[in-house]
């Protein structure tokens, strides 16, 4: 997700070396995305394919937890995601490594690559209405948390386009960014936003990880796309 690995601490650099020594046998990522000024999509996601194109891709620091897929996610919600990171309204080491060296360009382009690759991989669309209803304890807690109002009733169409899909996403994950917003003096975890701050700090960990595990079993668009290598342009 960077220019170039020397302008990154270790970490970040570290996972240039993932993406190097990727799995072989998928179509490494264009520049078609990047139709405006600035590095071509291919050079910007350099750093992005090591950990978010490997599927089931777990990160051991500073919490552990599956890396999300992106893969189709809306690309005001990364581009908002990354921006937080560059800001510091959230909190992890590597991706905020990452995010400072970017500029407001380099992170459209971005994220228009990952909108338009989940697109481009295909599949079903998710039903309007949630697959499968979630227990009545687990509605309770969807309902207390107005969590249909914005990220909308099958969790994949959100109100505003800076909201995440969050239908199948690793459930794990899920549950960790749900945390984050509850923590607090904590320099290496957390996220500063005070509408999720104020809904999360409602639940407790295990009422969390319940919502987290039924939104996580619905189908979405979310995906994870295989990459071979990082071929720059």
């Amino acid at each position: 997700m960077n220019k170039l690995a020397l302008r990154l601490p270790g970490a970040a650099a570290a996972l240039l070396a993932a993406t190097l020594a990727s799995p072989a046998g998928a179509q490494a990522p264009t520049a078609a995305v990047d139709a405006t000024q600035g590095l071509p999509a291919a050079k910007l996601v350099a750093m992005c394919i090591g950990c978010h194109n490997i599927p089931g891709y777990q990160s051991s620091f500073p919490v552990v937890h599956k890396v999300p897929m992106i893969a189709g996610q809306g690309a005001k919600y990364i581009a908002a995601a990354l921006t937080a990171y560059k800001k510091g309204d959230r909190k992890h080491p590597t991706m905020r490594g990452v995010a400072t060296t970017l500029t407001e360009q380099d992170i459209n382009t971005i994220a228009a690559f990952y909108e338009q690759q989940g697109k481009e991989a295909g599949g079903e669309a998710p039903p309007e209405q949630p697959a499968k209803q979630p227990p009545a304890d687990v509605a309770a807690l969807l309902t207390k948390g107005a969590c249909v109002s914005c990220h909308g009733a099958n969790f994949n169409k959100p109100l505003d386009p800076t909201y995440p899909k969050i239908a199948g996403q690793y459930a794990d994950y899920l549950e960790v960014s749900l945390r984050a917003y509850k923590a607090e003096n904590n320099a290496h975890f957390g996220r500063n936003n005070a509408i999720m701050s104020a809904q999360v700090k409602q639940f407790s960990p295990a009422e969390l990880k319940k919502m987290a595990e039924y939104i996580g079993s619905l189908p979405g668009e979310l995906k994870t796309v295989p990459q071979s290598r990082f071929r720059g342009n």
